[in-house]
């Protein structure tokens, strides 16, 4: 029986699948309809295969999977550079939390999205995971924009501009799922906060939803020392213990940050099937220390990159958590051999979709899965020469460098150039809100 004809073929010097180690396709083309991946094959056969379908020729560049953000506050945007330098609690109590509860409100969230929006594209993301008040705002300006997101409702039982107890919140968090249901490319998830914010009877609660629902949930957890020792002297034991005695600990849950862990914390998330999103840049520059990837890397819990929120990395690119993921798994005092840049790349991709529970639609480039497209221009000097393409988008890889972006086979980066997004306006709004934080 025929293939069906593509509606689109992408060309490239190299396409990057990340679908097994190893595998490199030089001059082949990336067939896709409706949105989805029919076929990857060489360049001249493809040609002769789908003659009716729009060409785009990326005789210098390297095809890849879109990057997928495993963890943001997408909103937090609007923050970026308002509080530096204090560690995490200092920053949280004393700054954000105050701020957000002046001037966050669904305009507030609607901006900051936005412009999350265009500098994720611009970076080579084509889907990140949220976690932040008015989530329906983020998802509606995730559906206008083509991009695509699994939005978090978040969940606390501290009040904040967005609910006040937690039954409010969670049942704001039922109706943006009920909202936004059936979206193609919004997903939902139950977003409690931190052990050290949300009590066992509302986890108990979340883990019942998400279990007549099969909803995913992410969580911060083990960010810090602090938080730890905070958990012992409450509870009598460490916030993943906790969980794990809550029935918190499955394939459901991404832990965000596990960055201050024991080997008996690594065994309680391997037990679990939980996935873990390393936010390495994020962790350093709030002083929590750096993750301990290798160890995390040998575990066989599968992981997910993230850039946290802006206002505490202070960017949402990949491309450097990438690389000083690749770099902290370098541990001298670990015998663990480093990670391949194969390793290194599957983590910012295929991880980070099997952790918003997105791996059968997106993370690989393979027939039937999501033309969720990252392109990179190679005809660079940081770029040259090439004697090993991937090792070169681990070491050498920026967002200077993505030409392309495609979500659902919908192109909305072009030639570095947003094709969808205003950004004139966008800009705009992020500086309305600049002069009103500063004045404050």
């Amino acid at each position: 029986m025929p293939k069906a004809c593509a509606d689109l073929l992408i060309e490239a010097r190299w396409i990057l699948p990340m679908s097994e180690p190893g595998l490199l396709l030089e001059h082949h083309s990336l067939a896709v309809q409706n949105g989805r991946i029919i076929d990857i094959l060489p360049r001249q056969t493809a040609l002769q295969r789908h003659p009716g379908a729009q060409l785009v020729q990326r005789p210098t560049h390297l095809l890849m999977p879109g990057l997928v953000n495993a963890h943001t506050h997408a909103a937090m945007s609007l923050f970026r550079g308002f509080a530096e330098g204090l560690p995490l609690m200092q920053w949280l109590r004393e700054k954000i939390w105050p701020l957000e509860r002046r001037f966050v409100n669904a305009q507030f969230v609607r901006d900051g999205a936005l412009l999350s929006i265009a500098e994720m594209l611009r970076a080579g993301i084509s889907c990140f995971g949220d976690m932040y008040f008015y989530p329906n705002e983020t998802a509606t300006a995730v559906a206008e924009q083509g991009m695509r997101a699994v939005i978090g409702a978040p969940v606390a039982d501290f009040p904040s501009p967005w609910a006040i107890t937690p039954a409010e919140y969670l049942s704001k968090a039922l109706s943006v799922r009920d909202e936004f249901k059936g979206h193609p490319r919004i997903g939902s998830a139950f977003a409690p906060h931190a052990p050290y914010t949300v009590g066992d009877d509302t986890f108990m609660r979340i883990r019942t939803l998400a279990d007549e629902l099969d909803a995913g949930i992410m969580i911060h957890l083990h960010e810090s020392a602090q938080e730890i020792d905070e958990s012992l002297a409450r509870f009598g034991m460490r916030p993943i213990e906790r969980l794990e005695r809550l029935g918190m600990l499955t394939p459901a849950l991404n832990a965000v940050h596990m960055a201050h862990v024991s080997a008996a914390d690594i065994e309680l998330a391997r037990r679990g099937a939980i996935t873990v999103t390393l936010c390495g840049e994020s962790n350093l520059k709030l002083d929590n220390g750096a993750p301990p990837v290798s160890r995390w890397a040998r575990s066989g819990v599968t992981l997910g990159l993230g850039s946290d929120g802006p206002a505490s990395n202070n960017d949402q690119d990949l491309w450097p958590e990438i690389r000083l993921t690749a770099l902290l798994a370098r541990d001298a005092a670990d015998a663990a051999p480093p990670l391949s840049p194969w390793q290194a790349l599957a983590m910012a991709t295929r991880g980070g979709a099997v952790a918003l529970g997105l791996g059968d639609e997106i993370g690989t480039l393979e027939a039937g899965k999501w033309a969720d497209v990252c392109c990179v221009n190679f005809d660079h000097p940081a770029m040259q020469p090439v004697f090993d393409p991937c090792a070169l988008l681990v070491y050498s890889g920026s967002r200077d460098l993505v030409s392309d972006v495609w979500v659902a086979g919908r192109q909305l980066l072009g030639d570095g150039e947003l094709l969808r997004l205003d950004w004139p306006a966008v800009r705009e709004r992020a500086q309305h809100w600049a002069r009103t934080l500063a004045a404050a």
